[in-house]
């Protein structure tokens, strides 16, 4: 007689638990998805690949802030002058030295790591609250800098730029940026993924949970910090020169405080602690208010009133935002976990042990 065979999925090495896709089903289904991404440029509109492309944007930026407040727990608010900053470093070398791509990019990485070391340095002695209020004078600090340039080079419009030429070939075309955005978003997320797995990764979540638990096991919690800090401003200053380059122009009115709520509001929506929350939460937030516009206009039919509508897209965002905190913590990735795990067990229903 036979031995009984285990049913089932087992992960059996180090290897198979650390595998980004350990399944024949997700393999497959992210192949599909893969595809899916690669073809939509094809089928979409003018409006929805701009959409698109405002989405992969706010990506980069989403999974940069989710590194620093969701994994090593550090509150900021300074993430829009962060962007500011990409942005113009970008639009500062292409006037004033005509500098290309290949040279605008890695300098508003450096830029973002600078001004991230800088102003990581207080959360070694802050914490909630004045910490937060520390990141926001970045913020205005840099969108106080971009403004004196702009009136002192008599840009009242904004820094005006050329569309970036790679391999010879201008970005000129929406559909050519959604490609160039997807790779930028698909690289921060692999490298990001990567980086969670490493030991500073590790750190990173040691010190959310506790600093002094994380100091006694070894972990250097000075360096942990520091090092989310920097990393998250690179990501987010190089989201900035992105965010230059599509837009055509740099503006500090483009970088309001708002932004910076919003990108909190990702973080938030999409769930705390999780990369895949970070997408979730910026496709959310980016075409929440395109959904309010619309369902009001096919609702009411009058575009005095819609627009009446859209202005309270504010108010709508921040009832958002309290209802996701009060009912739903975990955010849109706590929805997808529990619909994954209700298709898993679907027909059979869960029940406490011991029944």
């Amino acid at each position: 007689m036979s031995a009984p065979r285990a049913s089932g999925y087992f992960r059996t090495s180090y290897a198979q638990d650390v595998r980004l896709l350990d399944t024949r089903m997700h393999k497959s289904v992210f192949t599909l998805f893969i595809l899916a991404l690669l073809v939509a440029p094809f089928f979409l509109g003018v409006l929805a690949l701009d959409l698109a492309n405002q989405v992969l944007l706010a990506s980069i930026g989403a999974i940069a802030l989710m590194l620093l407040t969701g994994y090593a727990g550090q509150i900021s608010l300074g993430h829009a002058g962060l962007l500011a900053a990409g942005a113009f470093t970008t639009g500062i070398l292409f006037k004033e030295f005509g500098a290309p791509f290949w040279i605008t990019l890695p300098a508003s990485a450096l830029v973002g790591a600078s001004l991230g070391l800088i102003f990581g340095l207080p959360s070694l002695r802050l914490r909630g609250l004045y910490l937060a209020v520390s990141t926001l004078a970045l913020h205005f600090i840099v969108i106080h800098v971009g403004g004196e340039y702009e009136t002192k080079r008599g840009f009242s419009t904004g820094v005006v730029i050329a569309p970036p030429a790679l391999f010879g070939w201008t970005l000129s075309d929406a559909r050519a940026w959604y490609y160039v955005l997807l790779a930028a978003a698909a690289g921060t997320l692999l490298l990001s993924l990567n980086l969670l797995r490493t030991r500073t990764g590790r750190a990173w979540r040691a010190i959310h949970g506790r600093e002094a638990v994380a100091a006694a096991l070894g972990v250097s919690v000075q360096s942990a910090k520091l090092s989310a800090f920097v990393v998250s401003s690179t990501f987010t200053a190089m989201a900035g020169c992105l965010f230059a380059y599509y837009r055509g122009f740099v503006s500090a009115e483009a970088f309001s405080l708002f932004v910076t709520i919003q990108y909190v509001a990702m973080v938030i929506i999409g769930g705390i602690g999780s990369l895949l929350g970070a997408l979730l939460g910026a496709v959310f937030v980016v075409l929440f208010p395109y959904a309010i516009e619309s369902a009001a206009k096919a609702l009411v039919g009058r575009d005095a009133l819609s627009n009446l509508l859209f202005a309270a897209n504010y108010a709508a965002f921040g009832l958002v935002m309290i209802l996701f905190l009060v009912f739903e913590p975990t955010g849109l990735f706590g929805l997808w976990k529990r619909m994954q795990n209700w298709l898993l067990l679907w027909p059979f229903k869960q029940k406490p042990v011991g029944k």
